[in-house]
């Protein structure tokens, strides 16, 4: 059974190394367990989506809870699905600072990334309109 959770955390040390370590763990760790998706990340918060397995997605959620370059941890979405969305990424990348204002301020009150104050589902519209308009890199 697929399927695809979002959650939101905090970077504990926002430094341009941590998220690039996480990108490359992602990167070489996901392919063997069937993990796909995204990761959105500006102002020191992540915004990610994954898909795979249930068993695996959720092996990797309860690990990223523990994370120490992590707080605040939330989960916003999780539903079973019959295809992947993200599926084209061991896991795609967003900087938000490379990315126009006006896409985010579409999905929120002000041009800035804080999945913590609107729901999953605008959060999920949000990389889906990320990944439409081509603004998702690393396709590793």
């Amino acid at each position: 059974m697929l399927v695809r959770l979002l959650y939101v955390s905090r970077s504990v040390a926002s430094a341009p190394d941590d998220t690039e370590s996480i990108l490359a763990a992602s990167r070489r760790n996901n392919p063997p367990v069937g993990i796909t998706g995204i990761l959105c990340y500006g102002d020191g918060i992540y915004l990610q989506a994954i898909e795979g397995g249930r068993d695996q997605v959720n092996r990797l959620f309860s690990r990223i809870s523990r994370d120490a370059r992590h707080e605040h941890v939330e989960l916003l979405h999780y539903e079973e699905i019959t295809e992947r969305r993200f599926g084209g990424w061991t896991m795609g990348q967003v900087n938000l600072a490379k990315v126009n204002a006006s896409i985010v301020l579409k999905y929120s009150a002000l041009p800035e990334l804080d999945p913590y104050t609107v729901s999953g589902a605008i959060s999920l519209a949000l990389l889906e309109e990320l990944m439409a308009s081509a603004c998702i890199i690393g396709r590793a």
